[in-house]
């Protein structure tokens, strides 16, 4: 690695060449190493910090052995994801790691609305293109129904922000015992409790080892008849199996899913040709916006690191995010 100057600091970096660019232009005084994404093989020897990207499911806990000398000269390790499930273990047995909280939470919120108009205005169903199908269709409303919100990190926040300005009634739990602090969100008790009251459930809790497969068969016997559950955040929270199940019987509306696990699904997998899944390729919070909020985080992060002051957004493994 003799061809980088010693005096400037060295990146290696997963997050794609959109990313490292938007990143190099705010802070031209580094050598930004590009590494391909999955399992990082080998970090280059004068890197000092890290920028990695996930692996999204369950694969990364397969891979238990770290590379040779890891973790070499790096001091620290900043997620992209807000989320630490998609890496291995031996990660975070060495340097800082610091993840991307906050910048999704905005797209993802809106992505979850979106979802939740769509069902309850039958979209695209609806849409016509012949005179035959010109008839009136009952619709649902937004405004009344129950939204159930799992996990109150930045998400859940924003979507019950969202959702109380739409004159939804919100319920909601997690972790902790700490108050939601936004007017107008009740406590459930229990995980049966939120789905027996909620017209549609939002997943945005992170994935650990609490909260795999949680969406279990036991629990869909608890859903209010024709729920819709929403996936914002991990595929890990859900037993495919038995949601499949819950879906057959139609004691499951509709699953709007936007994270599965694995990432990609094989072919043949149920969700692709099941009548009441709506499949996308996590792509909610692929928005322009999202980008420029995260490259902040990173580039303030990384003045933070030059200047030894604190580092945001440190994990706490323990807790698993």
């Amino acid at each position: 690695m003799g061809a980088h100057d010693r005096n400037r600091l060295v990146i290696a970096s997963q997050l794609g060449e959109k990313l490292n660019g938007a990143i190099t232009v705010r802070v031209p005084d580094v050598d930004l190493i590009e590494l391909p994404r999955g399992i990082v093989e080998e970090v280059p020897g004068d890197a000092e910090i890290l920028f990695a990207a996930p692996i999204h499911g369950s694969a990364a806990r397969r891979h238990d052995r770290p590379p040779a000398a890891w973790p070499g000269r790096l001091r620290w390790i900043q997620l992209i994801s807000a989320g630490a499930d998609g890496y291995p273990r031996w990660f975070f047995d060495g340097p800082v790691v610091t993840c991307g909280r906050g910048p999704s939470a905005e797209p993802l919120a809106e992505f979850a609305l979106a979802a939740i108009f769509a069902a309850a205005k039958r979209l695209p169903e609806i849409w016509i293109d012949d005179p035959a199908g010109w008839q009136m269709t009952p619709l649902g409303t937004v405004s009344g129904a129950t939204l159930g919100i799992v996990g109150f990190g930045a998400v859940g926040r924003a979507l019950a922000v969202k959702a109380l300005a739409l004159g939804m009634r919100v319920v909601a739990i997690r972790r902790s015992d700490q108050p939601f602090e936004i007017d107008g969100v009740a406590r459930a008790d229990s995980l049966a409790e939120l789905f027996a009251r909620s017209d549609h459930v939002v997943l945005a809790a992170p994935s650990t080892a609490e909260t795999d497969y949680m969406v279990d068969a036991r629990l869909l016997e608890h859903a209010t008849p024709g729920l819709h559950l929403i996936n914002i955040a991990r595929g890990a929270l859900i037993d495919d199996a038995a949601l499949v199940a819950a879906l057959d019987e139609g004691r499951i509306g509709l699953a709007t899913l936007d994270s599965t696990d694995p990432e990609p699904l094989p072919a043949g997998h149920a969700y692709y040709r099941h009548p009441r899944v709506r499949l996308s390729p996590h792509t909610s919070m692929a928005t322009s916006g999202a980008l420029e909020l995260l490259t902040d985080k990173l580039v303030d992060n990384l003045a933070r690191y030059r200047a030894g002051r604190p580092l945001t957004d440190i994990v706490d493994i323990a807790r698993g995010y």
